[in-house]
């Protein structure tokens, strides 16, 4: 299938933002808006994002990629996913303003940008699914409890770390130290003075709790990130219930890196969002 590549110019208040839409040679009634994680541009780690874009367009799906206000071409101030609401808003506009037969859209996102389509979507009824790779769901405690169980438990497995020891180049004060450090961050919480803010995985949490579309989540095997998520959704009840919904798809790719830097890591996240498109 042939496809057109073109850049687009698109304003978010006072400013000019960037991006570039591929589009297959058949109308299209849903499209994919890639949103970029930070700080990076519209290209992705390893050009994950424009491979994706290309092989969407190629089995004809319409797919845009554009730079957050204050990243890459876009002007403005920087910003952090926190604060692109209105960015993915114009986004959206000028995506179906460029395609006048595309009637809704898919927002993809992989680490913090998953973060930021998940608490948006539902503040948006063109928006009728969210592919989630590798959820930003960042605490201090869940971290450390992370780093606890997916780090130094698995050294003790891992030989290099068995032949250091007994050569007796291994610094057991470090080391010590900082397992020491980590257990109090994880578990000294429940001593602490309670936090009245709203933590990120709870405005995650509410802002897919009142998303109506459908939701394809993937997670690296070999990720502290996507860790961190698995960890935090399975001891946590009303995320475990939400997961588990039948609007709900979950995916894990074995040995994969955070930003999926081989190709055959991309290439089976291209497949799986393409499969997941075409299955409603």
């Amino acid at each position: 299938m042939s496809l057109e590549e073109s850049a687009i110019r698109f304003r978010c208040h006072d400013d000019w933002l960037y991006g570039i839409i591929n589009r297959p040679d058949v109308a299209c009634r849903r499209g994919v808006l890639i949103v970029v994680g930070g700080p990076q541009y519209r290209a992705g780690s390893h050009r994950q994002f424009t491979l994706l874009a290309r092989h969407l367009a190629q089995q004809g799906i319409a797919a845009m990629r554009f730079d957050y206000r204050g990243m890459g071409d876009s002007q403005g101030e920087a910003r952090d996913f926190e604060n692109v609401e209105d960015d993915l808003r114009a986004a959206i506009d000028a995506f179906m303003e460029a395609l006048p037969g595309m009637h809704e859209v898919v927002l993809w996102g992989l680490c913090d940008a998953a973060s930021a389509a998940t608490m948006y979507a539902a503040s948006d009824a063109r928006v009728t699914g969210l592919v989630l790779l590798n959820p930003w769901v960042r605490t201090a405690d869940g971290l450390a409890r992370t780093t606890l169980k997916h780090y130094y438990l698995e050294r003790l497995r891992d030989l290099t770390f068995w032949r250091q020891l007994l050569s007796g180049r291994f610094s057991y004060g470090r080391s010590l130290k900082s397992i020491a450090q980590l257990a109090h961050t994880a578990f000294g919480a429940r001593l602490r003075q309670p936090d009245t803010t709203v933590s990120l995985p709870e405005r995650m949490h509410a802002g897919m709790r009142a998303f109506r579309g459908r939701v394809m989540v993937i997670v690296s095997g070999a990720d502290l990130t996507g860790r961190e998520f698995c960890d935090m959704t399975t001891a946590t009840p009303k995320w475990k219930r939400l997961l588990e919904s039948p609007s709900v798809l979950q995916r894990q790719l074995g040995g994969a890196d955070h930003t999926f830097s081989k190709r055959i890591w991309r290439d089976q996240v291209a497949d799986w969002t393409c499969n997941w498109l075409r299955s409603w």
